[in-house]
């Protein structure tokens, strides 16, 4: 899906507090950037940031880092989360912009995450040589790995059935147990 250019969004992210264009200057330090010292949670590609802003609104006890890959779609989760608040302070949540194929770039060891959300991604069912751009291809796992604080989670969700299929083949093979809630 191509996403029209929100010239706003931008602006808007430029003077956000919780926002960052570069999220490599954060690597090694992410837990620093909150103000309390708490779980850390990992949601890759965020999108709209609709299910992000009601897990940030409704787990203050948790910190959040959520991710996509251009800013015309995080303008969106901004916005979302600030409708949230509403007017109250953020401080659980940073969200950045970078593609995830190198997030090892952006996260080293002391900032591994108890959990990853990745919540109704792109499918990239419309032709086979693409299932190397799903994330929960084997490539992705493994990156998930160097993320994953040992025994973390990977929470996925899709409303699409041949994504979920083949997601819940390709899962275990990178050692990840499935489980439903």
């Amino acid at each position: 899906m191509h996403m029209r250019t929100k010239k706003w969004a931008k602006p808007e992210l430029a003077v956000c507090p919780y926002f960052t264009d570069e999220p490599e200057t954060k690597r090694g330090r992410w837990r620093a950037q909150f103000e309390r010292e708490q779980p850390l949670y990992l949601e890759l590609g965020c999108g709209k940031g609709v299910s992000t802003a009601a897990m940030v609104k409704d787990n203050p006890t948790i910190n959040y880092v959520a991710v996509d890959i251009t800013c015309n779609v995080l303008g969106d989760t901004r916005r979302n989360i600030e409708k949230a608040f509403d007017g109250e302070p953020v401080k659980n949540v940073m969200i950045a912009r970078y593609d995830i194929s190198y997030i090892e770039k952006v996260f080293a060891p002391e900032d591994r995450v108890e959990r990853i959300y990745i919540n109704f991604c792109n499918p990239w069912t419309k032709r086979p040589k693409y299932a190397k751009r799903r994330l929960t291809h084997g490539n992705f796992l493994k990156l998930y790995r160097k993320v994953l604080k040992e025994n973390g989670q990977i929470h996925f969700k899709t409303d699409n059935d041949p994504l979920f299929e083949w997601s819940i083949e390709e899962i275990p093979q990178f050692g990840f147990a499935l489980s439903e809630v």
